[in-house]
């Protein structure tokens, strides 16, 4: 018994480690991709967004013209960080840093009132945004233009970096143009670029178009009717189990 226990134990501890196996072999290329340069919104139908943006300091000073101080044991300047995002409809909400390649990287959360509006603000000037009801879709458009091409010197860049544009949609995909490739688990999109190509100024077209019922307003009514039907199993079992009951009080009489 305690043999036929164990052996069970086993091919359960083996399907479970090959799930999860399968599961990292399937994301591998997102869990392992680094990117010297990264914005990921996540959008709302409203144009309300949050907006991530991850990036070392050589690469916002090259892409976006930024005066940063470049020197290895230089202090992380926070507030000059939290300063340059800062602008109308944008408000900086967390900045912090970090290292990798011997080079300092900054991690912003925005709060953004208006995505449209975004590209009036300096970070995201070289952007032109549109958020549009196309028929019975809406459109999520945003050209990305040439960089500032700023001069920064050897900071250990070695022609392998990327930059990547990510954006989360609140409802159904019907149309993108980031590749089959680059449609991420649940609602998620990714366009990614060489950073040699962004640093020349190539450009970038992302599109998405979506239907306007978000995905939470398609879950709760999932959900509120699996509860209505689970409900009304639960009252057929009883009414059945009273009924029972009652013929068997019938006949005992």
């Amino acid at each position: 018994m305690a043999n036929a226990r164990a052996l069970r134990l086993r091919g359960v501890a083996l399907l479970v480690l090959a799930g999860c196996v399968a599961a990292l072999a399937g994301c591998r290329g997102s869990l392992l991709r680094q990117y010297e340069y990264d914005e990921d919104i996540h959008l709302s139908l409203d144009g309300s967004a949050t907006i991530y943006v991850n990036g070392s300091l050589p690469a916002l000073m090259a892409l976006r013209g930024f005066d940063l101080d470049l020197r290895p044991a230089a202090r992380f300047d926070k507030e000059r960080i939290r300063a340059l995002y800062t602008s109308p409809g944008v408000r900086v909400v967390r900045v912090s840093s970090s290292r990798r390649s011997g080079r300092r990287f900054a991690h912003l959360r925005l709060d953004v009132d208006d995505i449209r509006r975004l590209p009036s603000a300096a970070p995201f000037a070289w952007a032109a945004i549109r958020l549009e009801r196309m028929g019975p879709l809406y459109r999520f458009r945003e050209d990305i233009g040439p960089s500032a091409g700023k001069p920064v010197g050897d900071v250990g860049w070695t022609g392998s970096e990327l930059v990547s544009f990510r954006l989360h949609v609140p409802s159904k995909i019907a149309y993108h143009n980031a590749g089959k490739d680059n449609l991420l688990r649940g609602n998620i999109l990714r366009w990614e670029q060489p950073f040699s190509a962004r640093l020349a100024g190539e450009r970038l077209e992302l599109e998405a178009r979506m239907e306007p019922t978000s995905i939470l307003y398609h879950t709760l009514w999932l959900f509120a009717g699996s509860l209505l039907a689970a409900l009304l199993v639960l009252g057929g079992i009883v009414l059945w189990v009273a009924k029972r009951a009652r013929g068997r009080g019938l006949r005992t009489d």
